[in-house]
């Protein structure tokens, strides 16, 4: 393969795993990252097969140079973690405008005719159908909440790729995450939170969760989630939106429960505050993916084995 890839975020928890299927596919990969939660460990067993470029997606001059001799961006740079949504809603819309921008000017500039778009779920906040399909409506509930400047600068990323970009960018694709999880994730994401919570967990068995308990989400293997990207990378067509997940719903409650059996221990469950613009519920509709060949292979339980082995 010739083929040129750049890969935004490249050293994040979803970037890296891209970057070592797509050297495993034998593509010449470019990684651009500037480290703020990501990880170079992340890419040691390919370190010696990329290009890594250390940069910031907002300085205009530093995306030209990166995309030059480029033929396809994979975006992922973005700030992540629930806890980053309520606390820098500035830097998050702002690596979500200018990011999307320079990528976009770049792509003009130094002839790049395709481009992956990382979303997110959390542009449906609280969705009107359950499983939710890619029509579903993007909505900001309350533009004084500053969690919406995550699924807000997502949103708005889409509006530029899909119309902004549409002249020069021959195959521009959208893929919205649901719920992503492996033990390389960080702690600001439930499962692998709820694990390290529990293996340390004092005598009184008091264990906090956000909210009811009764929260459903439905979540996926990493090695799952690149499988439903490999679909989306080969098969997927212009102008097209692609959720990645699984209709396995579990409570949160039920989660937590179901990783102390694991750990073989007895948790009390003591509920507090769902975080204002939290969602009750969360579970894609993957017919779309489906048609493209994608077959969910890990379930809840065995993923939740794989992760717990290495944490």
């Amino acid at each position: 393969m010739n083929k040129n890839i750049l890969v935004t975020g490249g050293t994040g928890f979803i970037g890296s795993e891209i970057t070592k299927y797509l050297v495993k596919k034998k593509y010449k990969v470019t990684v651009f990252d500037n480290n703020f939660r990501g990880k170079t460990d992340r890419l040691k067993t390919v370190w010696k097969k990329i290009k890594f470029i250390k940069g910031d997606i907002r300085n205009k001059k530093q995306v030209y140079n990166a995309t030059k001799n480029i033929n396809s961006i994979i975006h992922l740079a973005y700030i992540n973690g629930t806890k980053f949504f309520y606390s820098k809603p500035y830097e998050i819309l702002e690596i979500a405008t200018k990011g999307m921008l320079n990528l976009i000017d770049a792509c003009k500039i130094n002839n790049i005719k395709e481009f992956y778009l990382a979303s997110s779920s959390e542009v449906y906040q609280t969705p009107l159908k359950i499983p939710t399909d890619e029509k579903e409506m993007l909505k900001i509930p309350d533009v004084y909440n500053p969690r919406y400047s995550y699924g807000g600068g997502k949103i708005i990323s889409e509006l530029l790729g899909l119309h902004f970009a549409k002249k020069n960018i021959k195959k521009f694709i959208i893929f919205r995450p649901h719920n992503v999880y492996s033990e390389d994730m960080g702690n600001e994401h439930v499962i692998p939170e709820f694990i390290n919570r529990i293996k340390n967990i004092k005598k009184d068995g008091k264990f906090l969760i956000h909210g009811t308990g009764n929260e459903k989400r439905s979540f996926i293997h990493i090695d799952d989630f690149i499988e439903g990207f490999d679909k989306i990378f080969r098969k997927g067509k212009n102008q097209q939106i692609y959720n990645i997940g699984t209709t396995e719903i579990i409570k949160i409650k039920d989660l937590a429960k179901k990783i102390a059996k694991i750990f073989n221990t007895d948790i009390k469950l003591k509920k507090t505050k769902l975080n204002i613009g939290g969602t009750n519920i969360r579970c894609p509709n993957i017919a779309k993916l489906r048609k493209l060949g994608f077959r969910p292979k890990i379930n809840l339980n065995k993923g939740l084995e794989k992760i717990t082995l290495k944490l």
